[in-house]
């Protein structure tokens, strides 16, 4: 008998309590499940049972093997339903969210480059900037910027990104470039209203120095695209994520501002309900995410 399978039969035993019932329940005569009891006692050297003639009770060694080895067994399941997964054929629906801005940009035609790969996985995708309720909703995996707000559930990094503060060339000869981050006040600044931030407070770090400023500005929406449009107008600075307007300060359309000073990071991850294993047409998404924004992961500026 393997160990595992003496793991399982004690369970039984302690279970039941006496080793008639156990007995019954395994289809085997009360003396078989005495034998091997002493068996398993002999093999480990140890007493786990006290047993009277109407029951049994757990000796301290008995109580340990009892509770570590339902810890052992529900590893062990969990190990072969992960390597029995790993054959399964992706196949099914899978339902995800991101933002409205990336979720566009760099999601959809990532998708479409998965459905080629895997065509009997069928996929919806749901974009929105709303707060998203993974189980609620009955989603099985979302795209999102930024820290984790739930230890329920379990993040991937996809890919790195910082958020900086860029403004329009004509903005800054008219208004000029502030010296740091208390002159903000002073500017006229562009808003993105987003569910998880203050609507007008900018926070930055540089060094151990942090700084908070309350910002006000002539225009705002909870479009990213229509704000930086603004921003390319000359109306203000903006605060955008890099991923968004890096090829606009490669161009020199937009300028950097306080480039010393950091801001709050809003990294992308795949995040989805912790479970013990992933359904395989789930997991193909997550892999195929995680090696096609693979590049993104290996600087600090996620290579934008």
């Amino acid at each position: 008998m393997s160990a595992s399978s003496d793991l399982e039969f004690f369970s039984l035993l302690a279970k039941h309590g006496n080793l008639r019932d156990a007995a019954r329940h395994m289809g085997i005569t009360p003396p078989a499940v005495s034998k091997r009891l002493a068996a398993i006692e002999r093999r480990l050297g140890v007493r786990l049972l006290q047993r009277t003639t109407r029951r049994v009770g757990l000796t301290p060694e008995g109580e340990l093997y009892l509770v570590e080895g339902a810890r052992v067994l529900a590893e062990l399941e969990a190990l072969e339903r992960a390597v029995a997964g790993r054959s399964e054929v992706p196949r099914g629906m899978v339902r995800l969210a991101a933002t409205l801005g990336f979720g566009r940009r760099h999601i959809a035609p990532a998708l479409s480059a998965f459905a080629r790969r895997y065509p009997e996985v069928e996929v919806q995708l749901q974009l929105t900037d709303r707060p998203v309720d993974l189980v609620g909703q009955g989603l099985d995996l979302q795209i999102r910027l930024g820290e984790l707000p739930d230890s329920s559930l379990t993040a991937r990094l996809l890919a790195r990104n910082r958020r900086v503060l860029c403004a329009a060339a004509a903005y800054l000869q008219r208004a000029g470039e502030p010296a740091g981050p208390h002159e903000l006040a002073q500017h006229a600044c562009l808003f993105i209203r987003e569910n998880e931030e203050t609507f007008g407070t900018w926070q930055l770090r540089c060094g151990a120095r942090t700084e908070k400023v309350k910002v006000r500005g002539p225009l705002a929406a909870n479009d990213g695209e229509s704000v930086v449009g603004w921003a390319l107008d000359g109306h203000g600075i903006l605060m955008r994520s890099l991923w968004e307007v890096a090829p606009l300060l490669r161009s020199g359309r937009l300028r950097p501002v306080l480039a010393a000073w950091d801001l709050p990071p809003a990294d992308i991850y795949a995040v989805f309900p912790t479970r013990n294993q992933l359904a395989a047409k789930t997991r193909a998404l997550v892999d195929f995410l995680l090696e096609r924004f693979a590049p993104h992961r290996r600087d600090a500026d996620g290579g934008w």
